[in-house]
């Protein structure tokens, strides 16, 4: 099982937005059969055993063995991670694209950003699973708490030019051999541990910007 899939299919997408499908998913972490779920979902088990060959029809669920019980055969089935993302490739015609409208300050183009992230490492993963192999990836998570709106702005040119140095330094257009490879940065104001609701966040992020800058980024 994988900690984390990506689901690049429409179909598949869709299956896993079904709220029973979704329980049934997050129930299957451990191995179960239709009969073990019916009660812990308050379905009866003919439903459960439909969803469950729906998601399994679409890869989210993989069969662990088959029991006889009398003249029954009980199938038990794991999911095949224990968490998914659903990739905007999923919504192909409607996906976000950064090169739209470029604006390293937007909030949005961020979010454009991020979704072509999950899309591409998805495929990498996705094809690098048939292939057997492993993804060359390095991702750095921390924190910075800025005193100013000042210090943030500063902080941004910075990183700017340390990563924009980075690059001419190790970029060789012409090395025999050579991969290219996407390098990403992104900074945004954490949202505190207690944050409940989509309120909290989105009085954090208003929080962080000068009064005549906070407007829909």
């Amino acid at each position: 099982m994988w900690e984390v899939a990506v689901i690049e299919d429409a179909a598949a997408a869709g299956v896993t937005l079904d709220p029973i499908r979704a329980r049934l998913l997050a129930e299957l972490v451990q191995p179960g059969s239709a009969s073990s779920l019916a009660a812990r979902v308050g379905q009866p088990r003919q439903k459960v055993n439909y969803h469950l060959r729906e998601l399994e029809r679409h890869g989210l669920l993989e069969l662990v063995e088959e029991r006889r019980k009398g003249n029954m055969t009980e199938r038990v089935l794991q999911a095949t991670a224990s968490s998914y993302v659903i990739s905007p490739a999923a919504l192909a015609a409607v996906e976000p694209d950064p090169a739209r409208s470029p604006d390293r300050l937007s909030a949005r183009w961020l979010l454009a950003v991020g979704a072509r992230l999950v899309r591409d490492v998805g495929a990498l993963i996705t094809g690098a699973t048939k292939a057997g192999k492993r993804v060359a990836t390095y991702a750095l998570d921390g924190e910075v708490r800025f005193a100013t709106a000042h210090d943030r702005a500063a902080f941004a040119e910075e990183l700017t030019n340390a990563v924009t140095g980075l690059v001419a330094k190790y970029h060789d257009e012409k090395a025999a051999g050579g991969r290219t490879y996407r390098v990403i940065m992104a900074v945004h104001p954490s949202i505190p541990p207690t944050a409940s609701d989509d309120t909290k966040a989105t009085e954090t992020a208003a929080s962080e910007l000068p009064a005549n800058e906070r407007k829909e980024s």
